[in-house]
Formats: C-alpha cells, structure tokens, sequence
C-alpha cells in the first residue's frame, strides 16, 4: 500500500518457523499491520466523526496515523458510512464484517480480513483508536515483548490499572473464530478475548510539560478535546 501515511515496521519473532505448531510465534512473521478503529458513533462529542475534529490544528485521527504509521505498516482505517470523508488521509476505509454496529470487535475481524487480503505475509494486525492521540510510541514494541513469542496469542494495552481493549495485537489465524464469536452474539471485547491464550503490556504515565497523564487518554467529549489542546500546550513550553 502506498499513501502519504504508510511506514514500514519490520519485526522479527524469535521461535520456530514452523507455523503448524501452535504455541509459538512463528520467525516468518515480519510485518505487523496497523488498524485506526473509527467506527464509534460519537455520541459524548455531539455526533459525527469525532476523528475528524481538530487538534493542534490537524484532524485527531491524523495524530493516531502517524504515531501508528512509525510502529505498522500498511495501515488501514475501519470506518462504517462514506469512505470518502477519510480520502485525505490516502489509507484504505474498511468497513465492519458484521450488518449491525457491533462495537470494537467488529472493526478488529475487519482490520483481519483485510490485512489478510492487503498483505499475506502478515500474520498480526495491531488496532489504535482514532481518539487516543498520546498512545506509546513503543505500543508495538511492548506487544511483542509481552507476548513473549506465543502464538496465536492476544495482547491488549492496560494504564493505571485499566485495561484497553481496543489498543491490542490481533492474530489474524483467531479471524474464523472470531467471526463466529459475533454471529453468536458476543460483542464485549474481554468476553472473547478471555478464551484465548491473551497477555497484559502495562504503560507508565507520560509527561506533558508539568503534567503526568494517562497515555491512552482519549478525546471522547468537546471537553476532553480541550484537555488534550492544554496537555499539548504543556509540553511545547518546555
């Protein structure tokens, strides 16, 4: 995929080659893609993409693609609706495998089909949320390291106790079972995570000028928003 966003992120997996023997994160691994999870209603913002508002004078979501255009590649975003309100970004607009808004975990076996088609040699898709702009730089990084090499495992992201699950590693072979999780009605994302070999990567606070905050701290209010504006603000004084 080419596009004004796109990165290569090569990593290696230490263990067997053999991707028969499950358990172990196979070498041939060598590229992660990277899913931007935009299809929430936006409710708490006041409707509309909520991606699309500004901070710091560009689009939320561009600050989402670019920390995870550094870490994945190619990138995709999920997204239900007009693909065409995310052309500027030059990423394609996949949208959720299920008919209904089934939540997170629709647009992660979207993300799967998709990368499975877009990139065969890739066997794990990471997921961002497009409101999260502060998400770790070294996100992809400590996925890995706290997946120690299993295979097929998940890892999800957790801060100052919380777990976060639409910040995960996704390995696309749980794609079949995951399409049959939502057929069956499953859509909380620990519900299905929970039956599956799955890790926990903790992340310390960061610091913004004087300030510590959450690094997953999403945009989810017109308030929020502002929040993020001061936090930025902070950290360009020092």
């Amino acid at each position: 995929m080419t596009g004004p966003f796109a990165a290569e992120s090569i990593r290696e997996f230490e263990g067997a080659p053999d991707t028969e023997h499950r358990g172990v994160m196979p070498a041939a691994i060598e590229r992660i893609a990277g899913v931007v999870l935009a299809g929430g209603l936006s409710r708490r913002m006041g409707g509309g993409d909520k991606g699309l508002r500004e901070l710091n004078g560009k689009p939320l979501i561009l600050h989402v693609i670019e920390r995870l255009s550094r870490q994945a590649a190619p990138l995709a975003i999920s997204a239900n609706g007009d693909a065409s309100r995310f052309a500027a970004f030059g990423l394609p607009v996949i949208a959720d495998a299920t008919p209904d808004f089934a939540g997170p975990l629709a647009g992660v076996l979207a993300g799967m089909r998709w990368a499975a088609g877009a990139a065969p040699d890739v066997r794990v898709i990471v997921t961002a949320a497009c409101d999260t702009p502060f998400f770790p730089a070294d996100l992809v990084a400590q996925f890995l390291a706290a997946a120690g090499g299993a295979y097929p495992a998940i890892v999800l992201a957790m801060s100052e106790g919380q777990v976060h699950p639409v910040f995960g590693l996704w390995p696309i072979a749980l794609a079949e079972d995951l399409d049959a999780a939502l057929a069956s009605g499953t859509r909380k994302v620990l519900h299905w995570t929970d039956r599956h070999p799955h890790f926990i990567a903790e992340f310390p606070q960061v610091r913004f000028g004087g300030k510590l905050a959450d690094p997953f701290f999403n945009a989810n209010t017109p308030e929020e928003l502002a929040e993020a504006e001061s936090l930025l603000a902070d950290e360009e004084t020092l």
